[in-house]
């Protein structure tokens, strides 16, 4: 006979397990749309591509062109010819989604 303890286990367990996958598997989309995300250039068609999208909002994209660094570039100390900068400025847009099981944005 299984007992009620065993029950709960099992249950809990089982719970747990689909909780767990439908994160997993809403996280793969996420990373499956932004693998896919189209690659642009830095350029004076940037703000035209951006105000012809859809809400005027990219959701994904790379943006790929030349940075110039706001003093000097840093140069690593284990490979020479490596040069990098550090991002001054981050611009991140949040939505507001409505979740009607917690009752907040």
């Amino acid at each position: 006979p299984i007992t009620p303890g065993e029950l709960l286990c099992l249950g809990s367990s089982l719970a747990f397990t689909g909780l767990f996958y439908y994160l997993y598997r809403k996280k793969a989309r996420v990373m499956a749309r932004i693998q896919e995300a189209p690659k642009l250039q830095v350029g004076d068609d940037l703000p035209a591509v951006v105000s012809a999208a859809d809400g005027r909002c990219l959701p994904y994209v790379a943006l790929e062109g030349i940075v110039l660094p706001a003093k000097a570039a840093l140069t690593s100390h284990y490979h020479e010819g490596l040069q990098g900068v550090i991002q001054k400025l981050l611009l991140k847009e949040h939505r507001l989604i409505w979740n009607s099981l917690a009752r907040s944005w």
